[in-house]
C-alpha cells in the first residue's frame, strides 16, 4: 500500500485508524466531563439499565454460593488494607517512601502471618524480607485480589515466614503526590520508565532495608515489574549487593508488539502520537468512568475482548469468578510517557532508556538504513549481578524469552517455562498454587537471608489454609509441595 507523503510517517489505513481512534477518545473525553457532574442517583440508573440488559440477553442470575459472594466482597474492597481483612490479615502497614526527585510512593507491608501477634509498625522481625512490584497500569492490589488465599504470592510468603513489601509506581493509586508537582500539572505526569528505574526501585528497597535491618531483600516483579528491576540493577551496580535473589514473573523486557496488527503498525510507527490521543496527563484515566456505571459482568467482558485484540489473551486459565473479583482493581493510573516508551522499545527492538529526540520513522536507524551517531541509549542488562529467576508462558504474546536469554548473563540466570500460560495468567491462574508460587518458594529459600526461619509447613483448615490440598491432609512438609502439582500446566526449565 502507498504511503502518503505527510513525512512517510504513516499508512492510509493507520491514518484511517488514527482518524476513528481520535474521535473515540473526545467522545469519551466529553462523556466523561458529562458524566463527572451526574449525581449519583443517574449514574446508578446506568448501572441499573446495563445489569437489566445483561440478563435479558445472557439469562437471569443464579442464586448466589458462597465462592461468589468472596468474590463480590474482594470487587468491593476499597483498598489494599481492606482485601487483606477479608482474609484475615489485620496487620498490614502502610509506609511512603520519599525518592531522591521528590514523588511519595505509599508502599504496604504484611510483617508475618495473620495469627501472629504485631509487631510494632515500622519494627525489625528478623525475618527474610520479599519485596514485591506490580506492572504497568496496576498497584499493589494485584497481588492480593485473589479468590484463594492459597494462591495468593504474598499471603502464602507471609505464612511461610517472610516479612512482606508490597511497592507502588509513581502516579498510581497510591503514590500520587510529590513535593514539587501538583498531580493535576504536566510535570507530575513527566515519567517513564528510566524514571523507575533510577529512582522508585532504588529508593523504595533503600527504605525497606532501613526499616527492617536486612542485609539484602528478594525482589519479586511481574510484568513491568521486571523490567523496572531489570533496568534499576543494571544502572545502579551497588544494588545488586541489596538484591539476594531477581524472581522475574511474566518478564517484560522488549516485546515484540502488540497482536492486533493496526494499532502495533500505528503505535511503532508514531510512538508519541499517544501524547495527541491521550494527552501527557494520566493514560486511560476513564476506565474507572467506565466500571462505575456498567454492570461488573459487561465490565469483565470489555476487559476480556481488549485483552483478546491487544495481546490475543484468552484466559481461559483465569476463572470467570477471579475475573469479577481482579477486573475491578486491575487499572490504576500511569502516566502516557510511560506508555510511549514502552512502544520505542519494541519499536527499536532493545530495551532502551526513553528517546526524547523525536525524528521521523523515515529517519531512525534499521538494517537498511543505519543512522551513524545516534542510537537511544540501551540499559546495561548484562551488567546484572544479582541471580535472576524467570518464569514466564509459552503463549504470552509479550515475552520474547530468546531475547531476553541474549540480553541476560547467563551464569545466573534461570529460565523456567510455564506450559499454556498466558500473562495475567502468572498472577491470577487457577493453579499458579501448584505451577508458580511452589517454584516462587523454591527459588527463595535457596537464595534468601536467614533460610533457617522460614517455616517448612503451614497449617490451617477449611479457607485459611494456604497449603496445597495434597500437603495440607497431613499438614506435612512443604517440600512436597515445592516439587510440582498435577494441574497439567507444567513447568519445565529451559
Amino acid at each position: 500500500m502507498a504511503t502518503l507523503p505527510f513525512l512517510s510517517r504513516l499508512r492510509s489505513h493507520e491514518y484511517v485508524a488514527l482518524f476513528v481512534g481520535s474521535i473515540f477518545i473526545a467522545f469519551e473525553g466529553i462523556l466523561h466531563i458529562i458524566i463527572s457532574f451526574l449525581p449519583k442517583s443517574v449514574i446508578n440508573w446506568f448501572y441499573n439499565k446495563s445489569r437489566t440488559l445483561f440478563h435479558r440477553f445472557v439469562g437471569a442470575p443464579s442464586p448466589k454460593s458462597d465462592k461468589k459472594r468472596l468474590a463480590d466482597r474482594i470487587r468491593k474492597a476499597n483498598d489494599f488494607e481492606e482485601l487483606c481483612a477479608i482474609f484475615g490479615y489485620h496487620n498490614v502497614e502502610e509506609h511512603v517512601v520519599l525518592t531522591k526527585d521528590g514523588y511519595l510512593l505509599g508502599i504496604h507491608r504484611i510483617p508475618g502471618s495473620k495469627n501472629e501477634s504485631h509487631p510494632l509498625p515500622g519494627a525489625s522481625t528478623g525475618k527474610p524480607v520479599v519485596y514485591l512490584h506490580h506492572g504497568l497500569l496496576m498497584n499493589s492490589e494485584v497481588w492480593v485480589c485473589i479468590t484463594e488465599a492459597e494462591r495468593s504470592v504474598p499471603f502464602v510468603l507471609a505464612e511461610l515466614g517472610y516479612d512482606i513489601w508490597l511497592g507502588n509506581n509513581r502516579g498510581n493509586k497510591y503514590s500520587k503526590k510529590s513535593i514539587h508537582h501538583d498531580p493535576n500539572s504536566l510535570k507530575f505526569w513527566d515519567f517513564s520508565i528510566d524514571d523507575f528505574a533510577w529512582h522508585d526501585i532504588p529508593d523504595t528497597i533503600e527504605y525497606i532495608l532501613q526499616i527492617t535491618r536486612a542485609p539484602s531483600l528478594s525482589y519479586v516483579g511481574f510484568s513491568q515489574g521486571t523490567a523496572q528491576a531489570f533496568a534499576a540493577l543494571s544502572i545502579h551496580p551497588q544494588l545488586n549487593q541489596k538484591v539476594n535473589v531477581f524472581i522475574a514473573l511474566a518478564p517484560a523486557m522488549r516485546p515484540k508488539g502488540l497482536a492486533a496488527p493496526i494499532v502495533d503498525g500505528l503505535m511503532k510507527a508514531s510512538p508519541t502520537l499517544l501524547f495527541l490521543i491521550f494527552g501527557r496527563r494520566a493514560i486511560l484515566s476513564s476506565a474507572l468512568m467506565w466500571q462505575s456505571i456498567l454492570y461488573p459482568p459487561i465490565f469483565d467482558r470489555l476487559i476480556d475482548a481488549s485483552l483478546v485484540f491487544l495481546f490475543s489473551w484468552h484466559s481461559h486459565n483465569i476463572s470467570a469468578l477471579q475475573k469479577l473479583a481482579a477486573y475491578a482493581h486491575l487499572y490504576s493510573f500511569a502516566s502516557t510517557k510511560s506508555v510511549v516508551h514502552w512502544f520505542q522499545i519494541m519499536r527499536s527492538a532493545r530495551f532502551v532508556m526513553y528517546d526524547d529526540d523525536l525524528y521521523t520513522p523515515s529517519l531512525r536507524p534499521s538494517k537498511h538504513s543505519p543512522r551513524p551517531g545516534y542510537r537511544p541509549a540501551k540499559f546495561p542488562t548484562r551488567n546484572i549481578a544479582t541471580s535472576v529467576v524467570i518464569l514466564y508462558g509459552d503463549v504470552d504474546s509479550l515475552v520474547d524469552i530468546d531475547a531476553m536469554r541474549h540480553e541476560l548473563p547467563k551464569h545466573r540466570l534461570d529460565i523456567r517455562r510455564l506450559r499454556n500460560y498466558e500473562h495475567l495468567d502468572v498472577l491470577w491462574g487457577q493453579n499458579v498454587h501448584v505451577d508458580v508460587i511452589p517454584q516462587v518458594v523454591r527459588a527463595l529459600r535457596e537464595h534468601c537471608e536467614n533460610p533457617e526461619m522460614i517455616r517448612t509447613s503451614v497449617n490451617g483448615t477449611g479457607k485459611s489454609n494456604l497449603l496445597h490440598p495434597d500437603a495440607a491432609r497431613g499438614g506435612g512438609s512443604l517440600d512436597s509441595w515445592e516439587n510440582g502439582g498435577t494441574s497439567g500446566y507444567t513447568t519445565s526449565t529451559d
